[in-house]
């Protein structure tokens, strides 16, 4: 009697446990089931946008820009992906506008100075802005080394500038004297006469901001 009670309340005992464990794996299961679905559904919602957009931001930011940016080669050495790859005097040599420019530095003895230099940045006059300058002068200039240099150098700041760093700025100059910089929105000019017209070029050790002006050190 004692065993045949034991195992009736046994099997009354399961009865009245089985529902609970059956309610509880069912909630279990749709609650796995909902976070699966919440897990598998948020990349392909509003998460997926987030992470996706700042990375989109950021491929619009830090790039050149002005008018003259759109002559320059779309590949090869003398597009923008291969002066990154070139220190600056090298890498001007493959943009066919600064020609005048290049030829300038080799006269002055300057490439070696410029390649081997670390986080410059350099303000490139175009060849027409060489070719404002009556020929007479210009000649004069290309032919007197000390004069040469020292104009160059005065293109030349010592530290890697932003297009930020231009809207009100004030540089000291390779050749020892300063220039100033300002404007904003892409739209900058140097010494308040230079217009950069392909600004934040990169190469492998400088900035480039192209200009159709050639500064000229006061003294």
């Amino acid at each position: 009697m004692n065993s045949r009670f034991h195992r009736a309340a046994l099997a009354v005992a399961a009865a009245a446990v089985l529902p609970f464990a059956l309610v509880g794996c069912s909630s279990d299961d749709n609650s796995s089931d909902s976070a699966s679905e919440a897990s598998s559904s948020a990349p392909a919602g509003g998460g997926g946008d987030e992470m996706a957009s700042p990375s989109d931001d950021m491929s619009g930011m830090d790039q050149p820009f002005g008018p003259a940016c759109s002559s320059v080669p779309k590949s090869g050495s003398g597009s923008f992906d291969g002066m990154a790859q070139d220190p600056v005097a090298t890498a001007a040599s493959n943009n066919p506008a600064l020609s005048t420019l290049v030829t300038a530095v080799k006269k002055a003895g300057l490439v070696d100075t410029l390649n081997n230099a670390q986080n410059i940045t350099v303000f490139a006059p175009t060849n027409d802005a060489f070719a404002k300058i009556p020929k007479a002068d210009l000649d004069k200039v290309l032919n007197d080394k000390a004069m040469l240099t020292k104009v160059l150098t005065y293109h030349v700041v010592g530290q890697k500038l932003t297009p930020s760093d231009l809207e009100n700025g004030s540089f000291d100059t390779l050749e020892k004297s300063k220039l100033t910089t300002s404007g904003s929105d892409e739209s900058y000019t140097v010494n308040d006469s230079a217009k950069v017209v392909c600004g934040n070029v990169k190469t492998a050790n400088a900035n480039v901001y192209i200009i159709d002006s050639v500064l000229m050190p006061k003294s």
